[in-house]
């Protein structure tokens, strides 16, 4: 295994009880690397042991700094990292500022630079109204971005969250989104996030590690991830591509905002951002059809330009065709599920050039959180 200065570089093995840890991935010193598979695949485990918290064979090197080998083990106090657990566990008897400024002055005492300032992080969550409360009478979501603040004050190298929102219900999470957001835009942070939400990775996550029963199925970006006909994400009934694409222009006569990919542009309902800001795109497989001639006369104004790379059965009714946008290779991918009759009747075959008509996409943006389904029809 390779480290670098700018890579997270993670291998483990043993046994813990009944259950078997092997893994082997490298993950970026920036942005939002999620772990993510089923119940008691390890994701947990991983965590505790790039806190120091549990110790298994191996080897961790975080930005060309080896914390964990065959001859050494930095101890957790030594590890600069923040971890924030499934419930914020915040000092009841401390006010929202005192819980702040609890690590805070811990750092600032043990010498470490203030490169996370209180001011911005109170600003970045939102915090201002809550810090002379009391923390029992914060809400969930409260709660939450209270604890998130105190982990970043005690300004660490690497950001551990397990599972930070599952203890809250849909509506705070929606809430509580767009300051993770915000977060993931303002801070270089490296962090390694943990959920089974696959709608969470979808809308934070940069980089992905599939895990299953201990072991790493597949790691990458997100997108390469969840394109990848031969796992289980694209196999399954809600397969989908998640897209960076880059505001262009509103059209103000027609009131759709113009989305720019690499090689193509993207329609969307209503002003979802200013020019030069990125957005995310959440496109279904099973809403995106295919046409060998471009269409005309058509309600679906996403017609993309696309080329088939790959063909993969999914059952006796239906096979996934895994494109890339443009009539170029190595542009970003496109999912698409169609049945057999349409391959049989088409031909599809890798190679071919044709065009993919989104019927739908959920675009998620910073500023206002996950918007509905917006069709073109």
């Amino acid at each position: 295994m390779t480290s670098s200065h700018s890579t997270i570089s993670v291998r483990y093995t043993g046994v813990l009880g009944r259950f078997k840890l092997d893994v082997d991935f490298v993950a970026p010193m920036r942005g939002v690397t999620a772990l993510f598979g089923p119940s008691g695949c390890g994701k947990t485990t991983i965590l505790r042991c790039v806190a120091g918290l549990t110790r298994l064979q191996g080897q961790l090197v975080v930005g060309g700094d080896c914390w964990q080998d065959d001859r050494s083990f930095r101890e957790p106090y030594r590890r600069p990292v923040g971890y924030v657990f499934q419930e914020a566990s915040l000092f009841p008897h401390l006010s929202v500022r005192g819980n702040l400024l609890y690590g805070y002055q811990r750092a600032r005492k043990a010498g470490v630079r203030d490169d996370i300032r209180l001011d911005d992080v109170v600003e970045l969550l939102g915090i201002s109204p809550l810090l002379d409360r009391a923390t029992p009478a914060l809400s969930g979501g409260e709660r939450q971005r209270v604890a998130l603040a105190r982990v970043l004050l005690a300004q660490p190298q690497l950001l551990l969250m397990d599972e930070p929102l599952s203890a809250l219900d849909r509506i705070t999470k929606e809430d509580i989104f767009p300051y993770f957001e915000a977060l993931h835009a303002s801070l270089s942070l490296p962090v390694l996030y943990v959920s089974h939400d696959i709608h969470e990775i979808e809308r934070l996550a940069d980089t992905m590690v599939l895990l299953d029963s201990g072991r790493v199925v597949a790691a990458g970006p997100l997108n390469d991830v969840l394109s990848d006909s031969r796992l289980p994400l694209a196999r399954g009934r809600e397969a989908a591509t998640v897209l960076e694409a880059r505001v262009e222009k509103f059209d103000a006569q027609d009131c759709l905002t113009v989305l720019a990919l690499d090689g193509a542009t993207l329609l969307v309902p209503g002003r979802v951002g200013a020019p030069g800001e990125l957005r995310r795109v959440r496109i279904a497989a099973t809403d995106v059809s295919l046409a060998l001639e471009p269409p005309s006369r058509t309600t679906i104004v996403n017609i993309l330009p696309a080329r088939v790379t790959a063909l993969e059965p999914l059952d006796e009714a239906q096979i996934n065709v895994l494109l890339t946008i443009g009539h170029h290779d190595g542009a970003p991918r496109l999912l698409a599920r169609v049945t057999r009759r349409a391959q049989r009747v088409l031909g599809f075959r890798p190679g071919q050039d044709l065009y993919a008509q989104v019927k739908a996409a959920s675009l998620v943006a910073p500023s206002d959180g996950l918007q509905a389904p917006t069709t073109s029809r």
